[in-house]
């Protein structure tokens, strides 16, 4: 039997089809034939013959399969007729069920099937797209090994661009991903207590968020929500994990809340205090808040995102403040988490020149980090998605900010 057939044990295939089961995808077919065909005008421009895409973004951007690696290689191989993903056997049919076109799944019974497996779709000697930012050195020397392009193109670059701008239906998605945010963000702010640990405080968040995907998206698959809730001096990184330390009256606090729906990121950031805020702490978290405002206010079709960056630089220089700045002012929104995906050409930082323009979905997340010794110390920052309109943006975040709201008794 050829290596697609269905599986036969004692033939140790290759690669075969396993389909059983019915499709559910978190957005239409006509969601991805758009995504293909604006991959595809990509390959035509480049002159790509196949592109063997194999990031989790990527693989989930153009097929709706969010892959769960585990030390295994997955790819999805777009030609100009065919969409194919490539799982291995231990998904058995799910990568089929949550993908939009084909499904091979390769096997274990000899090293590398995984690439006879994709050769089986790309055929020899083409040339061939890959993702420059993902596939390893030792991956790259497999494919030119099996595939023996005629050439290869780094195609990542060009797919970023394509994620950048959001389709309808990837912002009514993005959406209920703020609502659910928002949703994590209450249940934080009800479980804060002096004595609570921060585990206990996160753990109420990612319930809440958890049960609301899942009333909202019935159908869907659920993993990657997630809390960081930070206190005192473990506020001072915009990533410190969670610990079991117990809040303490006056502690400043970070509540940051992370839904994943089907591969998609959104979060709600904010500061808070307990019981009581000090005068110079509340004198740095209303600057942080005001620049918060500023730069919400110069999000707008036009701006370039070092403009904007450099405009927020100079308020806080004008308060004596930049030195404490830690990280850009905001990010990109979509297939992407703390693990997989960046939508890096669409950052606010000095050194990203990328315009915004209608349909691009972006945060506004200033953060100071005030030295432990100082007055005020610990971290700063409120978190807003806004996505850019035709005439401005539109804010999707609705968790209050600032001392009037976030003072927790």
């Amino acid at each position: 039997m050829d290596g697609t057939s269905t599986f036969n044990a004692t033939t140790r295939p290759e690669f075969y089809r396993f389909h059983q089961g019915e499709k559910t995808l978190p957005f239409s077919d006509a969601e991805y034939e758009a995504r293909l065909t604006g991959l595809r005008q990509i390959m035509s421009d480049a002159g790509v013959d196949a592109c063997v895409l194999t990031s989790m973004h990527n693989v989930a951007y153009y097929s709706g399969f969010l892959y769960c690696a585990f030390g295994r290689p997955y790819a999805q191989v777009v030609t100009a007729t065919d969409t194919v993903t490539f799982s291995a056997g231990i998904d058995a049919a799910q990568p089929w069920r949550r993908c939009f076109g084909d499904n091979i799944t390769y096997t274990d019974w000899q090293r590398n099937n995984y690439w006879r497996a994709i050769l089986s779709v790309t055929g020899p000697g083409k040339v061939v797209g890959f993702e420059g930012d993902h596939l390893s050195i030792a991956q790259m020397g497999l494919l030119k090994e099996f595939l023996t392009p005629a050439s290869t193109v780094d195609i990542a670059p060009a797919t970023m661009r394509q994620r950048m701008h959001k389709s309808d239906a990837e912002i009514s998605l993005i959406r209920a991903g703020a609502a659910t945010a928002d949703v994590g963000g209450y249940a934080i702010r009800d479980a804060i207590k002096e004595g609570a640990r921060e585990i206990d405080v996160a753990m109420a968040g990612r319930d809440a968020m958890e049960l609301e995907i899942a009333r909202r998206y019935p159908d869907a698959e659920y993993r990657d929500t997630w809390v960081w809730f930070q206190s005192g001096i473990n506020t001072d990184g915009a990533h410190n994990p969670v610990t079991a330390r117990r809040l303490e009256t006056g502690d400043i606090l970070s509540l940051n809340t992370f839904p994943m729906i089907s591969g998609y990121y959104t979060a709600l950031e904010r500061t808070l205090f307990v019981s009581e805020v000090d005068e110079a702490s509340r004198k740095i978290w209303e600057a942080n808040v005001a620049a918060h405002e500023y730069g919400m206010s110069l999000l707008k079709p036009g701006a370039s995102c070092a403009e904007v960056t450099q405009a927020i630089n100079a308020f806080f220089e004008e308060r004596d403040l930049l030195q404490y700045r830690t990280f850009g002012y905001g990010h990109s929104f979509g297939v992407l988490s703390h693990y997989y995906g960046r939508e890096a050409g669409l950052e606010l930082r000095e050194d990203i020149d990328t315009v915004l323009e209608p349909g691009m979905v972006i945060s506004m997340e200033p953060m100071l980090t005030i030295p432990e010794g100082q007055p005020g110390a610990g971290g700063y920052r409120e978190h807003d998605i806004l996505i850019i309109t035709e005439d401005g943006n539109e804010n999707i975040t609705g968790f209050p900010y600032g001392p009037e709201h976030n003072v927790i008794a």
